[in-house]
């Protein structure tokens, strides 16, 4: 019977890029910035690498959709090199592979690396028209604002939140993020906003406006894991452990019949249940310190609060207005400025998240840092509400 990888696998190092339009380098450069962070954080060596994960979903850069263009851009010592991809969530499940690799023996030290060019592609994550062609705009083949404002209306609905309530909570939502990501020099976007800012911005896809949407993006991060036993061979302390990694995929139930109503992600229900288990959590409001959860939408991270059974079903919103979710908050959450500051580079998201973890549980945060964390989530999710992937990572003291 499996019994999980809690504390089996040790973090030393972590690296990201700067995000953001990054029109003065390749894929290559991305990455190449965010692997001597993390192999200098690290002390190690290249040579003592083992094998290397490598995430990317839209952009195909180097030599192609395998693993060679990870190893050519590093240089690395002739590894083994795995090309995943699980939609946005590819990142976490780069970083899956590597802890995996460690806890399983496969591996000694493993690299887990995420990029991608977004901005040279003109992905605007909106849909593309093609001549001749109609798209819809509304799921599975409309626009990413489409399909997440349905997530709102449906939340709404359900749980009988005025249309003025619920724009001020997914407001706040956003005031917030951008306050967190003007103390982050990494961050794409730095500006401190306003409610009324907020609320005033021109409508994307009711009731989700120009800063309710995470924006395009360009940059990389980077993660080295190890056993604890080899992290403290190395002159580690305080090591960081990886307490649980859990991935959920939908199998179409949400989009195939009327069993789903659409306020909820359920893949992020059963991954959070999953790795609460693997990490020994049973009360998350009180246990987890920090979070960082996938922000494409501000209303995703106001449904995802419940998702991950923080706030209690049907109150997040108020939570959010409580300021329980603000970085002087009981759990402070996209402490960096999230997807809505650092835009969503797709193959490199999930890997971002944790290493905002990793900065705050290490005292190394800055300007940005909370008082004496000791449990951090990740929650990285893939895909739109009617069909995901969601990968929810647990690393702790």
């Amino acid at each position: 019977m499996a019994t999980g990888i809690r504390d089996k696998v040790a973090v030393i190092g972590m690296g990201c890029s700067r995000f953001g339009e990054r029109w003065d380098c390749g894929p290559e450069e991305l990455m190449v910035e965010a692997y001597l962070e993390a192999i200098k954080d690290a002390g190690i060596e290249p040579t003592q690498l083992d094998a290397a994960w490598f995430s990317t979903h839209i952009d195909e850069i180097g030599t192609g959709k395998g693993g060679t263009p990870l190893s050519i851009a590093l240089r690395l010592p002739n590894i083994a090199v795995t090309r995943v991809e699980n939609f946005c969530a590819s990142g976490s499940e780069a970083f899956r592979g590597a802890v995996y690799a460690v806890a399983a023996g496969a591996a000694d030290i493993a690299l887990a690396v995420g990029v991608e060019k977004l901005k040279d592609t003109g992905y605007g994550g909106l849909p593309v028209g093609t001549m001749g062609t109609y798209i819809p705009q509304t799921a599975p083949n409309g626009s990413a604002p489409g399909n997440f404002a349905q997530l709102a209306s449906a939340y709404r609905a359900k749980h009988k939140v005025s249309r003025e309530d619920l724009k001020r909570a997914i407001a706040h939502v956003s005031v917030k993020s951008h306050a967190n990501g003007s103390k982050n020099p990494k961050a794409h976007l730095r500006n401190i906003v306003t409610e009324e800012q907020v609320i005033g911005a021109p409508m994307i896809a009711e009731p989700l406006g120009l800063f309710d949407c995470c924006g395009v993006s360009d940059g990389a991060a980077a993660a080295i894991v190890t056993t604890p036993e080899i992290a403290r061979a190395l002159g580690k302390k305080d090591l960081v452990y990886v307490k649980a990694l859990q991935l959920s995929v939908s199998n179409g139930m949400e989009s195939q019949h009327n069993s789903w109503d659409g306020s909820y992600f359920h893949t992020a229900r059963i991954a959070a249940r999953k790795a609460y288990h693997e990490a020994g959590i049973d009360r998350p409001r009180e246990q987890v310190s920090m979070i960082e959860v996938h922000d494409c939408f501000s209303v995703t991270e106001l449904v995802t609060m419940e998702d991950l059974f923080i706030s209690p079903e049907g109150q997040g919103w108020k939570d959010v207005m409580d300021g329980f979710y603000d970085s002087d908050g009981s759990v402070p959450c996209q402490i960096d400025g999230g997807l809505k500051c650092f835009g969503h580079p797709i193959g490199a998201s999930g890997l971002r998240m944790l290493y905002e973890m990793y900065l705050q549980l290490q005292g190394r945060a800055g300007d940005r840092q909370l008082a004496n964390p000791t449990i951090g989530l990740t929650h990285n999710l893939g895909g739109a509400p009617a069909s995901n992937v969601c990968s929810v990572a647990i690393i702790g003291l």
